[in-house]
């Protein structure tokens, strides 16, 4: 027997699933890399257009991105862009991290609504300020 809970979430899932991918709904429901980091190497803080502020931390280890975390006072789409980015920042090089765009975290969700796509620019500009942060401290 399922409860009214379970129903509305179900009820809730298959009208996000008409606009967003599995991809984005699992991680907007279950983030990856959600919080902030303790020693962390390099920091970016961005607000965005609509008013959505996301920070990222990273761990960096030989030059590359070991761990990476975020966080986000923004919607379930900036959730799921903040993820996916630190998902694909990790293991990178700081180069190559900083050299993923929008567009490439919107193909690793599998797409945006065009309303929410800001929401990947973000998280992009984001870790681009965390690799500067790190980057700057270094010179």
């Amino acid at each position: 027997m399922t409860s009214r809970f379970d129903d509305l979430q179900e009820l809730v899932l298959k009208e996000a699933r008409k606009d967003y991918s599995e991809t984005a709904i699992d991680l907007f429901m279950n983030p990856r890399n959600h919080g902030p980091m303790e020693g962390a190497d390099g920091f970016g803080k961005v607000t965005g257009p609509c008013g959505d502020t996301m920070s990222m931390w990273i761990r960096v280890r030989d030059g590359v991105i070991a761990k990476a975390s975020f966080t986000t006072d923004g919607c379930g789409t900036s959730i799921a862009s903040a993820s996916m980015m630190t998902v694909m920042a990790t293991g990178r090089t700081l180069e190559d991290a900083s050299r993923i765009e929008q567009n490439d975290v919107l193909s690793a969700l599998g797409g945006l609504p065009t309303e929410s796509e800001h929401c990947a620019r973000l998280a992009s500009l984001t870790m681009k300020a965390a690799v500067r942060d790190y980057s700057s401290s270094r010179e």
